[in-house]
């Protein structure tokens, strides 16, 4: 099956803390935990970082973000995969590059001084742990559709998407996703909400990670969203 790439956003929920070695001093860095921890512990190097953001002072543009990943990238054979994001905790908002690609947490300084050298100014060092945040992130996906509004990341055996018919809110996801898991054999995955850019317009859809997900599993999860959603 042939790998298709689209532009969208995802709105993930996640417990984060701050990074506080290994980076340039005085700055404001964040690490998003691996989802599979919360649900598999499948951790093979816990000196890899799955996913880092480097706060800004003020926000990015998405194009400017991939103009300086794709100069870092080739300047210094790395395989960053960077993108815009905007971290909300309590009420307070706060811009950053997300940067996946990492191999290890001490390489996260040389890393960011890359982005430094780009003329990124980032924000004040703040110190914190597990603190409950919602991540937006603007990004590009590599999807192979499975089945119609069914599909599997490229790069990311265990993550999926299933295509849902309306906008929900976030409080209203919440709300259907406790109740869809309350009614689910398996309960053994980790959902977030977003949205594909289409040449149509936009297409609303939930990302799934879960390890050898079946396709008859995702077309239970996504029944039990449209019936909700109707």
């Amino acid at each position: 099956m042939k790998a298709k790439e689209l532009i969208g956003k995802i709105i993930i929920q996640e417990n984060i803390d701050t990074v506080d070695e290994n980076k340039i001093p005085k700055t404001f860095v964040i690490n998003v935990p691996d989802p599979y921890e919360s649900y598999y512990s499948r951790f093979t190097d816990i000196n890899k970082p799955i996913s880092i953001i480097f706060v800004t002072k003020n926000p990015t543009s998405f194009e400017n973000i991939l103009r300086a990943t794709k100069k870092i990238n080739e300047e210094y054979h790395l395989e960053l995969d960077a993108a815009k994001c905007e971290v909300t905790i309590d009420s307070r908002k706060l811009n950053g590059i997300r940067v996946k690609g990492i191999n290890r947490y001490t390489e996260i300084g040389e890393i960011q001084q890359h982005y430094a050298d780009e003329g990124y100014e980032f924000a004040k060092s703040e110190k914190f742990t597990d603190v409950d945040s919602l991540i937006r992130i603007n990004k590009f996906f590599n999807v192979i559709e499975l089945e119609n509004g069914i599909y599997q990341d490229h790069h990311e055996n265990d993550v999926y998407y299933i295509e849902v018919p309306r906008l929900m809110s976030w409080s209203e996801f919440r709300t259907i996703t406790f109740e869809v898991k309350n009614n689910m054999t398996d309960k053994n995955y980790d959902i977030a909400k977003g949205i594909f850019y289409t040449n149509g317009g936009i297409t609303e859809m939930l990302r799934i990670v879960k390890p050898k997900a079946t396709i008859e599993l995702l077309k239970i999860i996504q029944q039990k969203y449209i019936d909700k959603l109707d």
